[in-house]
């Protein structure tokens, strides 16, 4: 379990691909993740695939490459899909930054949710 401070797990639902079945999880709520991560298992099970491959860093430094793939997830009343990392068995669920911005959605860390924003369109 992680220990950094500031961090918390949030609820989000992912849908299977026909979009009729969702299941909850609870990903940590990681802004220094650019991308939401779940493991692969999850991903399949619901009928999802991975289309992409992305060379990722991790917190040491090392350069790893893991398949991606476009997930419907959804947050509150939203439906998006975002682009997932497909993870390993024992990777932790990540909800990263390309899908809080997606969402418009802030981490409130002291309060342990997520806050509405306004998007920057400059």
């Amino acid at each position: 379990m992680r220990a950094k401070a500031g961090t918390f797990r949030y609820p989000v639902e992912v849908a299977d691909l026909e979009g009729e079945y969702f299941e909850e999880l609870r990903p940590w709520v990681d802004t220094g993740a650019l991308y939401t991560q779940i493991p692969a298992s999850i991903l399949e099970r619901l009928g999802h695939r991975p289309t992409l491959m992305r060379r990722l860093r991790l917190a040491n430094g090392a350069i790893i490459e893991r398949p991606v793939g476009s997930v419907p997830v959804r947050i509150g009343d939203e439906l998006i899909p975002t682009l997932c990392v497909f993870g390993e068995e024992d990777s932790e669920l990540l909800l990263g930054a390309v899908t809080l911005e997606q969402f418009s959605l802030a981490p409130d860390p002291v309060n342990e949710t997520l806050v509405p924003v306004v998007a920057l369109l400059l």
